[in-house]
């Protein structure tokens, strides 16, 4: 028998899509040790092996780019817009070089978060697919472009291949997605990082009560300008490489050498934007979260509704966040009653949809059929 063949597109639209991707490979690969994974992304090699332990082969490129972003937390709609007609002009094009693609490297499945491009492609090749995410681009779409008289066809397009996956796996939290025919519900997907808080201090040479801040806005670019900050005293800042700003009380967390899980886990806080892989992880992790809006973007919502249900966390306002207005923030932050943490139980839960085209018919336990033969999630669809 041949080794089983998984071929996953992740989207390169920030890191979220990676967090909720990663773990799932990972348990997967543990339950079949001789599976291949070739892994489409336009994320560094670098990025996607620090997350993704099983073995794979890269294949660089993008087959979605989510929204053309401004920053962290603003996208440029004119941008945007242009480049979904663009890519839909010639969409058949692309949808049949997919399916010669997959046609030549005869997968047993196709996953993709959360692409729609691979799963029209794979249709078209008779391959079966799966796509898995918080989010799609077609609910996105409907948001920012249903008054157009253009969006109508394209919206159409990108439905249908959603619709032509053998499930929609929506991860908690999640949209509604109410326009997917296929989905199931499933738990969240975190990564439960190691305590290094201890050795962590040692490295950073931080005082016994020195509180530690971590700073990530999730693999999109918002720079904040730290060197104007007022000095907040007890706090040590741990920030994005990209910055290029290192000083007595502010460090790259890259150059500390530590699994980005393991640093989250191991702070007194951090500072985000609404984004599925931070909030889930800073939740399942126990640690505080202040977070600042993204502006007009409907994912958002959920994502809030859910860590304030979950966690601990504050909102901050952009104004306050750019000139550091933030120890009473983090005052206030800390002083919130600590919740149980939720169990990151959406990773086993896709690996249990995955094994029925991995590893046949007598490898597929009981649970496992339940997730796939369960009632779907039900919710009033919105179509544009």
């Amino acid at each position: 028998m041949s080794a089983p063949y998984l071929f996953v597109d992740v989207s390169a639209h920030g890191f979220g899509h990676l967090a909720q991707v990663a773990p799932v490979l990972n348990a997967l690969s543990a339950r079949l040790p001789t599976l291949r994974i070739t892994l489409r992304s336009g994320l560094p090699t670098s990025k996607l092996r620090a997350r993704v332990a099983a073995d794979f082969t890269h294949l660089a490129e993008s087959s979605d780019f989510g929204y053309v972003m401004h920053d962290a937390v603003s996208v440029d709609l004119a941008a945007t817009a242009l480049a979904y007609r663009q890519q839909h002009a010639d969409w058949e094009t692309r949808v049949d070089r997919d399916a010669r693609l997959f046609a030549a490297l005869r997968p047993d499945l196709v996953l993709s978060d959360v692409a729609y491009l691979p799963l029209a492609g794979a249709a078209r090749a008779g391959i079966p697919s799966l796509a898995m995410c918080s989010l799609n681009w077609a609910e996105l779409f409907v948001h920012f472009f249903a008054g157009e008289r253009w969006a109508a066809a394209i919206h159409r397009q990108m439905l249908a291949a959603y619709n032509s996956a053998e499930s929609f796996l929506r991860l908690t939290p999640a949209m509604a997605m109410a326009d997917l025919a296929r989905r199931r519900c499933i738990g969240p997907i975190a990564v439960i990082g190691s305590d290094c808080r201890q050795a962590l201090r040692e490295q950073l040479g931080a005082v016994p009560d020195e509180r530690l801040i971590l700073i990530a806005f999730g693999g999109v670019s918002k720079e904040l300008p730290l060197a104007d900050w007022p000095h907040l005293a007890g706090v040590r800042w741990l920030v994005p490489q990209a910055w290029q700003f290192e000083n007595e009380r502010c460090t790259a967390f890259e150059s500390l050498g530590r699994p980005f899980a393991d640093l989250l886990r191991s702070v007194d806080a951090v500072i985000t934007k609404p984004g599925y892989g931070t909030f889930t992880e800073a939740a399942c992790n126990g640690r505080p979260v202040l977070y600042v809006r993204r502006q007009d973007w409907p994912e958002q919502d959920c994502l809030i509704d859910w860590l304030h249900g979950h966690g601990r966390c504050r909102e901050i306002s952009d104004a306050d966040l750019v000139a550091g207005r933030l120890q009473g923030p983090l005052d206030a932050l800390w002083q919130q009653r600590t919740q149980p943490a939720p169990s990151p139980s959406g990773a086993e839960e896709a690996v249990a949809a995955l094994l029925p085209w991995l590893a046949g018919g007598d490898a597929v336990g009981i649970a496992d059929r339940q997730l796939l033969e369960g009632a779907p999630c039900k919710f009033t669809a919105n179509p544009i």
